[in-house]
């Protein structure tokens, strides 16, 4: 059955079910078998190559570690993973080793390996695409390829230090770097390996750049008009499926607008601008000439390393950001159109279906947080999957501190062989004091292994820290990361004391084995004069304290940031005013996609910032602060504070000597980000 009859199929099947019936009937249509060439993928739901969880070792060769993370995807019900990139030559554009497993390094130990992979997934019944790159070109990473080796179509400067420039590959290199795909497209496909995902005109990665006129000056058959820069890609498919036959299908990474005002400068959402990198009509042409050159699907999104946000869409972006984009490129699509980014809101992305603007719906960082998310949308599971933050601070961030990526709200992410739950030998009675993330987690945990727990939360609801960190709008994932919480906790049974404020005596009286202790933490408040005229962040986010319209942000760290742009966005008038020379500088950095996006926002929003100023005391006129160049007063409405947080652990003191298991964590140990309150309390829990 084409493509065609399988699409009218869904939508006379959807339209019946999205005709008021339940959410159960609604879900069907994700799971209607598509065809990418001649290879059946089972259902509509594909994930999202994701290279960073992923290791190899130093023969280029996939590790059980990272053959179990993908496998445990398979079990989970996901219809086509797609690894992430490998590489196929190491002469032209060398790398560091242990960075991306590489077929043609040591083709026998990668096939082993491999084969390993591609049958422990079949099993599931999925299907698995392998996805090799072309290179890093100028968006390549310190410490992936040597700086005195970077390469680009033209001479240019590297996308990360812009000191060091890229040289300009000869027209014999590019030529041996199509070759290099043969050979390992024939590795491929004998590993077992259902297809091939080639990496990409996306992103600003080598290809990409040989692909837009912004970055390929060259007039050798590679540059030159729009047919002439694709030259590139256009052998490489052709390449393959010399070598595997035509039946062997290949999908294409491919970005469909890349939103560059300049160099190192990207475009928010709604912003007018000339775009510098590929608009969406030159993709429209090159899709055309692209799936006539042989590719049989595209793994479409937006952006480049000069607007990373686009690629690797923070929190900040509505969900289905490029909904819009692909209905343009199913315009001219006569194959398969695959859109991941943000796509984890099931009825957007059924709509999507439904409506043909995409033929499957792709799941990267979701399935790094929940592997079994599409088997829980299949058994109308939904309020079971665990969501992503879209924060990239376990992904990403553990990466940048040089870990392995992971997820922020899944520890075991990645770390599928060496970590995990089991059920404990005996039960014991466990306490948890306080109901934040680390409080949350670990009885979470600890209930998994059998025990018996009871939570002591003072408040009246669940969420710690989180619940004012999840006010503003674009934090609806931490506000379902809570619900999600709630109903894992419900589900296992612990037994939850809201409005109870536990003491020393309380806990004594229960005689608990362990003790898990999560106090949480209290706002830093600065020590000046005025002060009772301000107003702390927490209180003005969780709504007790109404913000005025003209008002100063005292601290321009993330919360400080975050609190500017979501009153920004209320059409008030905000001034951050940060002590250090620059915002975001204090406490733990958001990744840079996050980073560089909330900077954009907060320009675009006009909030005003002032660095390098402490506040010196509070009046009726505004905040008086001092710097460099002396004092001066911000006229404003209201003061917000926002410059911190210090760790309450007088109850953990109170019990550290008196119990042989009570564990300190979340705030009340240190105050860091979500993923250390979660991933410490994982970790201990799980252990005892």
């Amino acid at each position: 059955m084409n493509n065609l009859i399988l699409r009218e199929k869904v939508i006379v099947l959807t339209k019946t079910f999205f005709g008021g019936v339940s959410m159960k009937d609604k879900i069907r249509v994700f799971f209607q078998p598509i065809k990418i060439g001649k290879v059946e993928i089972p259902n509509r739901f594909f994930m999202a190559p994701m290279a960073l969880p992923v290791e190899c070792d130093e023969n280029g060769a996939f590790t059980d570690k990272s053959i179990e993370y993908y496998v445990q995807r398979a079990k989970g019900g996901t219809g086509l993973i797609i690894t992430g990139a490998n590489w196929v030559e190491n002469e032209v554009e060398p790398h560091a080793p242990c960075i991306f497993p590489c077929p043609t390094t040591m083709p026998n130990l990668y096939e082993k390996k491999a084969r390993e992979l591609t049958e422990r997934v079949h099993a599931f019944g999925s299907k698995i695409f392998c996805q090799l790159t072309a290179g890093l070109g100028r968006s390549a990473i310190p410490g992936f390829v040597p700086p005195d080796r970077l390469v680009a179509p033209s001479e240019i400067h590297n996308r990360w230090i812009p000191e060091l420039t890229c040289r300009e590959l000869k027209t014999e290199e590019v030529e041996k770097i199509v070759e290099k795909f043969g050979e390992a497209a024939e590795i491929v496909k004998k590993s077992g390996f259902d297809g091939i995902e080639v990496h990409a005109i996306h992103e600003g990665y080598l290809l990409d750049c040989f692909a837009m006129s912004f970055f390929n000056k060259r007039t050798d058959k590679y540059g030159g008009d729009l047919r002439g820069r694709l030259t590139f890609a256009i052998e490489i498919v052709k390449k393959i499926k010399e070598v595997c036959g035509e039946d062997f299908p290949v999908i294409l990474r491919f970005s469909i607008k890349s939103y560059v005002k300049d160099y190192f400068k990207g475009a928010l959402p709604g912003e007018t601008f000339e775009e510098k990198g590929r608009d969406i009509e030159e993709a429209l042409e090159a899709a055309k000439i692209l799936q006539d050159a042989g590719y049989d699907a595209f793994d479409a999104d937006a952006g480049t390393y000069d607007s990373w946000y686009w690629a690797h869409p923070p929190m900040y972006f509505e969900k289905g950001i490029y909904l819009p984009l692909a209905k343009r490129l199913k315009e001219v699509a006569k194959v398969p159109v695959m859109v991941a980014g943000r796509m984890d809101d099931i009825e957007k992305s059924a709509q999507a279906l439904i409506d043909g603007i995409i033929d499957m719906v792709g799941l990267g960082r979701p399935l790094l947080a929940d592997p079994e998310f599409v088997n829980k949308v299949r058994t109308n599971q939904i309020d079971q999957i665990r969501p992503c933050l879209g924060c990239h601070d376990g992904c990403f961030g553990r990466v940048l501190e040089g870990g392995q990526g992971s997820c922020t709200v899944n520890p075991e992410c990645g770390r599928e062989i060496a970590v995990g739950i089991k059920k404990a030998d005996s039960r014991k009675k466990v306490v948890v004091v306080g109901g934040g993330p680390a409080g949350m987690e670990a009885a979470r945990v600890s209930a998994l292994r059998g025990y018996d727990v009871i939570l002591f939360e003072a408040s009246d609801k669940l969420g710690g820290a989180l619940l004012a960190a999840s006010a503003p709008d674009f934090k609806e994932d931490e506000r379902n990361l809570i619900a999600w919480y709630e109903g894992q906790l419900k589900k296992l049974g612990v037994d939850i004391r809201l409005n109870t404020k536990a003491d020393k005596a309380t806990i004594d009286a229960i005689k608990p084995d362990i003790i898990y202790v999560a106090e949480g933490s209290r706002p830093i408040v600065p020590s000046v004069d005025g002060i009772e005229k301000a107003v702390l962040a927490q209180d003005v986010l969780l709504g007790k304290v109404e913000a005025k319209d003209n008002v100063a942000v005292i601290g321009g760290g993330l919360v400080g940031c975050e609190l500017a742009l979501h009153l920004a966005k209320q059409g008030k008038k905000v001034t951050i005013v940060e002590a250090l020379h620059d915002i975001l500088s204090s406490g733990i950095k958001p990744p840079p996609m996050n980073e560089w996006m909330l900077r954009d926002l907060l320009a675009f929003y006009k909030v005003e910032i002032k660095t390098g100023r402490s506040l010196s005391s509070v009046t009726d006129e505004g905040a008086v602060v001092t710097g460099e160049n002396g004092t001066e007063t911000i006229p404003c409405e209201q003061v917000i504070i926002a410059v911190g947080y210090k760790p309450e652990r007088s109850l953990y003191d109170e019990l550290k000597y008196d119990y042989a298991y009570v564990y300190n964590l979340g705030d009340s140990k240190e105050v860091r980000n979500i993923r250390g309150a979660i991933w410490d309390a994982y970790e201990v829990a799980r252990s005892l």
